[in-house]
């Protein structure tokens, strides 16, 4: 196969040759030039620019969802791919659930759900119609701290602090649910709240401390 450029304007003939009968380069030439012409036409005429406009006018689905957070009925419409943590966080200002690994493997987002523990970075807010929620904002009363807010101070069972939110809500909710009957209950019942430092022998005191109080 010929490897010279097909270009639009046909060879000189030979002597002799009609002019007439297109060469072998001839019609290659002509073929890629019209072909590049209709691709073209159908790009700029067609379903280029008719897919831009379909993509530009639809919209994503969105749904209004009505949900008590820390106490306060609110009234929200949200895109449906909506978690949880982002409408605390970004459209409620309730920042003290963290965002960690956003795949529900940390524990820092952990809120209460009806009274249940949840990752709220795996919730979608649209199956929320009617849900109660707690944040790590609503457990004080006024100036007044939750008892495993306090038991996490006395204990000093920080460092960093990233972590401890959704280590007190999930320690709230172990302790509703019954389980702390020693401490290596409560690590397995907590096991899904990594802490980096280290502290998980004083977050089990206090949460212990705090069930015993009950």
């Amino acid at each position: 196969m010929s490897t010279e450029p097909a270009s639009a304007v046909p060879p000189p003939t030979e002597p002799g040759e009609s002019s007439s009968v297109p060469t072998r380069r001839t019609f290659m030439a002509t073929t890629t030039a019209v072909g590049g012409v209709a691709v073209a036409g159908g790009v700029i005429g067609g379903s280029f620019l008719a897919g831009s406009e379909d993509a530009a006018a639809a919209a994503p689905p969105a749904s209004r969802v009505s949900l008590t957070v820390n106490g306060t009925r609110r009234t929200v419409t949200v895109d449906n791919r909506t978690s949880l943590l982002d409408l605390l966080r970004e459209h409620f200002g309730l920042t003290g659930s963290k965002k960690g690994c956003n795949a529900g493997a940390c524990g820092a987002c952990t809120v209460l759900v009806d009274g249940q523990r949840h990752n709220a970075c795996l919730t979608l807010v649209v199956r929320l119609e009617g849900a109660e929620i707690t944040t790590i904002e609503g457990l004080a009363d006024g100036d007044e701290l939750h008892p495993l807010q306090q038991a996490f101070i006395d204990e000093d069972a920080f460092q960093c602090g990233y972590c401890t939110p959704g280590q007190i809500m999930s320690g709230v909710g172990c302790i509703k649910e019954g389980h702390t009957g020693s401490p290596e209950e409560i690590r397995e019942w907590m096991s899904g709240n990594i802490c980096r430092c280290g502290c998980y022998v004083k977050i089990a005191r206090a949460v212990e401390k705090t069930a015993g109080r009950k």
